[in-house]
């Protein structure tokens, strides 16, 4: 069980909140195993929307595999508000010295910045706080224009909206695109993996569609993508015909099933070689009989 624990400050924007929250909420109810909590240096949280949370006064004890997050605030500068207390800051200081992960959204990289987390890193935040974060933090670097910046263990986003990419991210990063494409699809919300730089898993970039059918196919080719899959079995699993179901898959993603799944072992395969694999061991691990078939296919994806 991973506890994400969320430090709520003063007037904060409830999405920067409830963006990141439903998407754990979502994972836990998909059986990946979070609890979340809540806390706060007072228990009555008043927030930007005038919406009164309440919440843990008591900063609990954190391991390793425990996620802290930071939503972000209102206020006209960073200086205005988000103000915390010597034994909070000591607090995330601590959790990420002891390996843990922290990660905030909007003005909440202030919070980090304040706790020393943000010296010699890059970071983002709210395009209108982004010139004040980097004169507060000159050893930072601060990043524009992006939705979450990745550097270590500390995770920062843009903020309001881009909470959600940054959580549907960490879910990746621990169970894998996979899962955070079905907490996504849960949602109702596109899979975006990446904050600044290109999306690069095909998983999560071929997710931008709304097509039930097409999603059931995609999480069973996620699952299984080493071995032979038959068509007709997609299309059952699904409860389309083959017909239907090479059709509505080419209009949502592009390509057909079997590309689709192509795709996914080449990209698992150029993470195997990497890793220090050599192509004919990575391309046996994906499912090609040899890594002619591989180099082949990945020279064609070349020219495409």
């Amino acid at each position: 069980m991973t506890r994400v624990v969320f430090l709520l400050v003063p007037r904060l924007h409830l999405l920067d909140l409830a963006g990141p929250a439903q998407v754990f909420s979502t994972a836990a109810d998909q059986g990946l195993g979070y609890e979340l909590e809540y806390v706060a240096e007072q228990e009555d949280v008043p927030t930007a929307q005038g919406l009164p949370l309440r919440a843990s006064a008591a900063l609990p004890g954190l391991a390793a595999d425990d996620l802290v997050v930071v939503p972000g605030w209102r206020s006209r500068s960073l200086r205005d508000n988000g103000r915390l207390a010597p034994a909070t800051l000591d607090w995330l200081r601590a959790h990420h010295e002891r390996g843990g992960t922290v990660a905030s959204v909007c003005a909440g990289a202030d919070a980090l910045g304040r706790a020393g987390l943000l010296d010699g890193r890059r970071c983002t935040t709210h395009h209108d706080v982004q010139d004040e974060l980097a004169r507060t933090y000159p050893l930072a670097t601060v990043i524009r224009d992006v939705l979450y910046v990745v550097d270590g263990r500390v995770v920062t986003s843009a903020g309001i909206a881009s909470g959600i990419d940054l959580a549907l991210h960490l879910v990746a990063v621990r169970h894998g695109p996979g899962a955070a494409a079905r907490a996504a699809r849960q949602m109702v919300v596109y899979a975006r993996r990446n904050g600044d730089e290109q999306q690069a898993s095909a998983m999560l970039r071929r997710r931008a569609h709304l097509s039930d059918a097409v999603h059931r196919a995609q999480d069973l080719i996620d699952a299984r993508f080493s071995e032979r899959l038959a068509l007709a079995d997609l299309a059952a699993a699904t409860g389309v015909s083959e017909r239907t179901l090479t059709r509505r898959f080419a209009a949502s993603t592009g390509l057909t099933p079997l590309r689709y799944q192509q795709e996914l072992r080449i990209e698992r395969a150029e993470h195997l070689i990497t890793q220090g694999a050599t192509h004919e061991s990575a391309a046996r691990a994906v499912g090609f009989q040899d890594a002619r078939m591989l180099r082949r296919l990945r020279a064609r994806q070349a020219l495409a």
